[in-house]
């Protein structure tokens, strides 16, 4: 299940990446010598009538476009290649910028248009109900709110002096900082007390054997229950963008966390726990699998519109310092930054790579 589910996602999510950059190459007039899924040596392929060499590669780990004057399949541009018609350098610096972005830009439309497709079929969540969700009805036993003052029918309207919509943005909130001092703004009988505590941290153990740190802090809400709510397919579109941005948003506070070292730099993970991952989902059923894909693909968007010299988002930084300056960087500078950028990202491999090895069940984990 670990190989079927990988294949079958990682291979159409990279695939419809290189087709974004392709396509919108192909739009603006510029020549596409090689499109690959996967590095390394060719197992099979062709060549179409534009003379673009289709190929699947030894290693399934991506895939890339190589446009003509590009000097390999990193797109580093050939400082030698002659700027001729239909070569990527040739072509307009919005042209270059809309080409390279077009990649993540298709990840993420793929994965709102599947939670999207989701609220369409399935309807959007609703708290309904007289009370507030946000009251606090009830603690668990050793509840740090409770111990830090607060009181049964505080509503909770803030945290870190962010406002609250509901108990279910409090709970994801709270979830995402374990072990954290957070400051909580509850109302009590009109007045407005601010009260700090620092959340529990525990341990979740999915059916799969996988575990996840958490934040909590021991409250039920009063009142509210969830209901789904039909909405039409132009209605569910704005609702998918918002997940995405919540998702993203998930993402960017995660890697926060592990840079400060409020989270272990283990909880990376790389090829071989995504396809234990993918398999895990493939064997619950379509939509989850296909929800799980809408989340990688999302994870591709963000990683590839990083800043990082030889990602999409190194490109875009280029092209960016090339408007300011109305020349292009110099091609000593362009080729320090790449070598440095894909060896940041090789690096990030090796301690991905680690961690997945180390979770293996072969190592007890």
């Amino acid at each position: 299940m670990y190989a079927v589910g990988f294949v079958l996602l990682l291979g159409p999510l990279v695939t419809l990446h290189e087709l974004g950059h392709l396509l919108v190459g192909r739009l603006f007039g510029v020549k596409a010598e090689a499109f690959s899924v996967g590095f390394g040596k060719e197992l099979a392929g062709f060549t179409d009538r534009q003379g673009t060499r289709w190929k699947l590669s030894a290693l399934p780990l991506g895939g890339y476009v190589q446009f003509k004057g590009d000097m390999n399949p990193a797109s580093v541009p050939d400082p030698n290649a002659p700027a001729e018609p239909g070569s990527f350098q040739h072509a307009a610096l919005w042209k270059r910028a809309l080409i390279v972005a077009a990649g993540p830009v298709t990840n993420l439309l793929l994965a709102i248009g599947i939670f999207a497709a989701f609220f369409a079929i399935i309807g959007k969540p609703m708290i309904v109900g007289e009370e507030d969700s946000r009251t606090i009805g009830a603690f668990a036993e050793g509840s740090v709110a409770a111990a830090a003052g607060m009181k049964v029918g505080d509503v909770v309207v803030a945290i870190d002096g962010r406002p609250i919509r509901d108990f279910t943005e409090m709970k994801t909130k709270v979830a995402l900082h374990p072990a954290t001092r957070m400051v909580f703004t509850v109302e009590r009988a009109g007045e407005r007390l601010r009260i700090p505590l620092t959340t529990a941290k525990v341990e979740r153990r999915d059916t799969f054997g996988n575990v996840s740190s958490e934040g909590l802090v021991g409250i039920a809400p009063a009142g509210g229950k969830y209901e789904l709510k039909k909405v039409g397919a132009l209605e569910a579109i704005p609702l998918g963008a918002k997940q995405a941005w919540d998702f993203t948003g998930m993402m960017v506070t995660g890697i926060q966390q592990i840079l400060s070292g409020e989270r272990s730099v283990k909880e990376l993970g790389g090829p071989l726990k995504i396809a234990k991952y993918s398999g895990e989902q493939l064997s619950m059923g379509a939509a989850a699998f296909i929800n799980f894909a809408a989340l990688i693909s999302l994870n591709l968007a963000f990683i590839n519109f990083l800043p990082i010299p030889a990602l999409d988002g190194g490109h875009l930084m280029f092209y960016l310092a090339e408007a300011i300056r109305r020349r292009p960087v110099g091609p000593q500078v362009t080729e320090w930054a790449y070598r440095t950028g894909i060896a940041l990202v090789l690096m990030l491999m090796a301690v991905v790579t680690v961690n997945d090895i180390i979770g293996l069940p072969v190592f007890g984990s």
